[in-house]
């Protein structure tokens, strides 16, 4: 057996040639916790705290601060105008960059996305907000279905069963055209999955109508990760799939008990505690064009709410990926 010094292998590979693809090779290793080494913010979708925002929206504010987050995504406007939230973001010192507007007229004071986009986008720029995600489809008024007693959240899940081809290409129509107004007001636009997306449509899946009849000039997606590997999906072969059309992802895990659905139904839990390898996710999500990045969980919290936001933050802001 031959033993060689760190300094003998190298000038054993220089001899070879192969010490320069080595040392290229090395120099694109991470270096470091992965946040920190791409000098990017870990975000928190408000929506996490939701128990807090009508109540104590300034405690909520405050809690992520003080745990570390630098931005926030915000899931409405919560009771407040852009220049009441900016004042209270600027006093924690975090941004808020992203926000979920819905599929809806809204009303006067927070618009919806088939309301006053120029409004709409006037109250994104008090805020900062650089992207705003539609949080989910609305329901196409000629779907021809009706909600069962009961029946809840699963109703969305039938409509998006019986969408078709053609009412995801009208769907992925109007993306663009939202996209088209808000970029013209300095704004730019996505949309946020759950599972229900993957239900299938022909030989695609809905999600992938989205993706490619949307005009990638004036949408992008924001992919909730659990929600995505709820519906049974590889994340790092997604990303890869459609790289270049994401700019925002949803840090989101799952115990290893969920079952693949497209029925809103996920066994959440705090993020790095469950069965998504981020190792491997976050360096596939930057690699298709993922800046905004935002924790959030669902309910039912096993810890506090404020409590599973600070043991994603401290996973996150150590995991070298």
């Amino acid at each position: 057996m031959i033993s060689l010094s760190r300094r003998g292998f190298m000038q054993a590979l220089a001899a070879s040639g192969a010490a320069a693809p080595l040392a290229a090779a090395c120099q694109t290793m991470a270096s470091g916790p992965f946040f920190a080494s791409k000098s990017a913010p870990i975000g928190i979708q408000l929506y996490t705290l939701s128990d807090m925002l009508a109540t104590n929206l300034e405690g909520a504010i405050s809690g992520v601060a003080k745990i570390g987050y630098k931005t926030v995504e915000i899931p409405s406007y919560m009771g407040k105008t852009p220049a009441q939230l900016r004042e209270i973001f600027n006093r924690h010192g975090v941004k808020c960059t992203g926000a979920h507007i819905g599929m809806n007229l809204g009303t006067e004071a927070a618009p919806g996305l088939r309301g006053d986009l120029n409004k709409l986008a006037a109250d994104m720029h008090i805020l900062g907000v650089t992207h705003v995600y539609a949080p989910s489809m609305a329901i196409p008024t000629d779907i021809g279905l009706t909600q069962n007693p009961g029946e809840g959240y699963a109703y969305i899940s039938r409509v998006a069963e019986a969408m078709g081809e053609e009412r995801w290409k009208k769907l992925a129509a109007e993306l663009t055209d939202i996209g088209r107004k808000l970029k013209a007001n300095g704004i730019a636009f996505g949309y946020h999955n759950h599972n229900f997306e993957f239900a299938k449509a022909g030989n695609r899946t809905g999600y992938d109508i989205m993706v490619t009849e949307s005009d990638p000039a004036f949408v992008s997606f924001e992919l909730d990760v659990g929600w995505a590997a709820a519906a049974g999906n590889d994340i790092p072969a997604l990303f890869a799939k459609y790289s270049g059309r994401y700019t925002g992802i949803h840090l989101k895990d799952l115990k290893a008990s969920t079952v693949p659905n497209i029925n809103l139904k996920m066994d959440p839990t705090e993020v790095g505690s469950g069965k998504l390898d981020w190792a491997k996710i976050l360096p596939a999500a930057w690699n298709a064009g993922v800046r905004n990045y935002y924790l959030e969980q669902e309910p039912p919290f096993e810890e506090g709410r404020m409590e599973a936001a600070e043991i994603g933050y401290k996973y996150l802001s150590t995991l070298v990926a």
